[in-house]
């Protein structure tokens, strides 16, 4: 009888080794994948690393380095993969660290005084000024934050808001605001990267201190595209302009709320962005332009290389519109996804395909890394990836392409485009804002093809003529094609479920189905499928694990929220209205904080003592002083007191919850079990001890 030699522990490893041997010249593309894995990592700690410890990754980095050339081939990927995560944590610690700057300890009501580097419009449309070279009345210059935000209300006009215009005021400041509830998108980290130390508002008007000549330092660029948004709404009154100058300079401050809300509930508010669509659009049209001119002198393009002349033109061309609209995260990951596919062109090297996108990526990881945990840059490279690699699988499939006539392969092209981005960008809408446009499809049909044919040639057009002073042509041509976008906007958001809300998924629901779609794109061999398992486990955990917190504290006390079968109940009808929306659109839910108060049962917004009961839990909300009179009384065994004034004593046996409380724990969120128990989390749990969070 012959035998074989078995030996378990080989067997796995030699198939490894195969797989690996598969992924040869493909390996390039798991490079961001990695780093990205190491910057997640890092977000995600609890606390920020010790000096040892960033010592020891540092240790790892160098050690892996130097074992490289001692290492077997086929083993060096995962080597390699290990000192890329570490890298990626590094990164990150590194860009935490360089953007540190002092963000305002408590509560501020004063004098205010800086320049204006940023004019847009806050939720409630209120004109919102960013200010640096920021002084605060009483307050010494190494406490004082680097910027400030401040919404404008009450009587204004005063001034005429421009980028360099140094200005005063008397408003109030906090520290941004944490967390609504725990694992709620932290707005700290986000203000921490933009060096936004404080958020307020002011009632008291607006006064001039200096003449925009005088802060013009560095604002150049930014003084003229606010001179151009002017120009353009000049010339295009009302939305039209509006939505013109947002797509031309990114000022969106033109556009009403009404038709803001309206692009959203269609799933069009994209086209407001200055992402990969506008950005790919205009340098593609100045390419293909470029190259028809050239094509015009025969002389001329027999004898150069005018491919490669057109794509440095175009890269020029999407140089200047990033700095014209204004260089924020999105404008500058399409800048860099062009430009490397421009590069691919110079080098003659395919200008589309997977390693073009690991090489945006990759740019865009090592410079702002915190772009990672950005609904932006996550929507973006989900719709880049699937299209890739869908039109790559399309053109294997030549027999398919042949059965289209040429003259219809452009519409066909647009549909899948549409459901392609559409699909691939669902996942992180739904996640990111909590609801779905069921008619994005139809209306991105009906709206994205003028994008491309009519309003960036036009575009092109206006910024040619402008010398001329004859820009109004191109604004013009744009008009009715950006007319007609409003219009359908208007037309499918009013359509019956136009908005499908969700839930929002665990944490490690999008990551774990991200990193599913990614390995089924880039992975060669029949493992390609262990992403589809990812992808599965990742729904079923979206639609069976995402439990809602059973009661919700605001964090200064002075709104809750228990869920009810009809939805949540809402303490108060109008207090809280920030913390109150939050929680309503985390639990896939389109009602107003008036339906949660009505769900309540309650009629009359004055009323001091507040009770509701719901899944085993029985609360109370004292409201005020008034409020704290009935503590005694209702502060009982088994019951959840919250109030919203800080009482003298604590007395009772009941679970009471104050502002002191709330001061040290952020909002808190209560969950019941089973047989009885509670699970309560707070804020200042769930965010860690971070550089953004002290």
């Amino acid at each position: 009888m012959l035998t074989f030699p078995f030996n378990a522990s080989v067997m796995p490893l030699s198939a490894l080794r195969g797989a690996i041997a598969l992924q040869r010249g493909h390996l390039f593309l798991f490079v961001p994948v990695c780093l990205a894995l190491g910057i997640g990592a890092y977000f995600a700690l609890p606390r920020e690393p010790a000096a040892a410890e960033w010592a020891l990754l540092v240790i790892v980095v160098a050690g892996v380095l130097g074992l490289l050339r001692f290492m077997a081939e086929d083993m060096s990927p995962f080597m390699l993969a290990v000192m890329l995560v570490c890298v990626g944590m590094l990164v990150a610690g590194l860009r935490v660290y360089l953007v540190s700057a002092p963000v305002l300890p408590f509560r501020f009501y004063g004098a205010i005084e800086g320049r204006i580097v940023k004019i847009d419009r806050s939720a409630s449309d209120a004109l919102r000024l960013t200010l640096d070279r920021v002084i605060l009345e009483g307050m010494e210059g190494a406490q004082t934050p680097a910027r400030v935000r401040v919404s404008l209300h009450g009587d204004q006009g005063y001034i005429d808001p421009a980028p360099g215009l140094r200005v005063m005021l008397t408003g109030h400041l906090s520290p941004p605001p944490a967390p609504s509830e725990p694992g709620g998108f932290d707005f700290r980290r986000l203000a921490w990267f933009e060096q936004l130390g404080a958020v307020g508002y002011t009632r008291s008007p607006v006064l001039a201190r200096a003449p925009p000549q005088d802060g013009a330092a560095g604002l150049r660029i930014h003084r003229l595209r606010m001179q151009i948004s002017a120009a353009v709404q000049d010339r295009l009154p009302g939305d039209a302009g509006g939505f013109a100058s947002a797509i031309l300079t990114g000022d969106r401050s033109g556009i009403s709320q009404p038709r803001l809300e309206d692009l959203r509930r269609s799933n069009l508010a994209h086209l407001l962005a200055i992402s990969g669509l506008h950005m790919g659009l205009l340098t593609g049209f100045v390419f293909a332009l470029l190259r028809l001119l050239m094509a015009l002198v025969p002389w001329f393009a027999l004898r150069a290389p005018t491919r490669k002349l057109a794509a440095l033109g175009a890269l020029g061309a999407g140089a200047f519109y990033l700095a014209l609209s204004g260089g924020n995260v999105a404008t500058e990951r399409a800048f860099i996804m062009v430009a490397v596919m421009f590069c691919a062109i110079l080098l003659d090297r395919r200008a589309i395909s997977l390693r073009s996108v690991a090489m945006a990526a990759l740019v865009i990881l090592l410079l702002r890394p915190e772009a990672l945990v950005q609904a932006g840059f996550q929507m973006s490279f989900a719709a880049t990836i699937a299209l890739v690699a869908v039109f790559r699988a399309l053109s294997a499939e030549r027999e398919w392409r042949r059965s289209i006539p040429r003259w219809l392969w452009p519409v066909v092209s647009v549909i899948i485009c549409s459901m392609v981005a559409g699909i691939a960008t669902a996942p992180v809408s739904a996640a990111s804002f909590n609801r779905l446009a069921e008619y994005g499809l139809i209306a991105n049909l009906a709206a994205v093809p003028l994008m491309g044919l009519v309003i960036m040639p036009a575009a092109v057009l206006a910024a040619l003529l402008a010398p001329f002073g004859l820009d109004w042509i191109g604004l013009r041509v744009m008009e009715p094609a950006i007319l007609w976008i409003l219009r359908v906007a208007e037309t499918v958001s009013g359509f019956d479920g136009a908005v499908m809300p969700v839930v929002q998924p665990a944490p490690w629901v999008l990551p774990v189905l991200a990193l599913g779609g990614i390995w089924i794109v880039i992975w060669r061999g029949r493992g390609a499928w262990l992403g589809a398992g990812a992808v599965v486990l990742a729904l079923l955990g979206w639609v069976h694990g995402s439990d809602r917190p059973d009661l919700l504290i605001a964090h200064d006390g002075v709104v809750l929220g228990l869920m009810g079968e009809g939805g949540r109940m809402i303490s108060r009808d109008r207090a809280g209205s920030f913390a109150v929306q939050s929680w309503l659109q985390a639990d896939g839910d389109l009602g107003a904080q008036t339906d949660g108060f009505a769900r309540a049962g309650l009629s009359d917004p004055r009323t001091p003592a507040v009770q509701m009961r719901s899944g085993g839990l029985d609360v109370v909300h004292l409201l005020g002083q008034r409020g704290l009179d009935y503590l005694p009384d209702l502060c009982t065994d088994g019951r959840i007191v919250v109030t919203s004034a800080q009482p003298d004593t604590r007395s009772g046996t009941c679970l009471l919850i104050t502002p002191r409380d709330l001061r040290a724990s952020g909002a808190i969120s209560i969950s019941t079990q089973g047989g009885g128990g509670m699970v309560m989390r707070r804020v200042a749990d769930t965010g860690g001890a971070r550089p953004w969070t002290q």
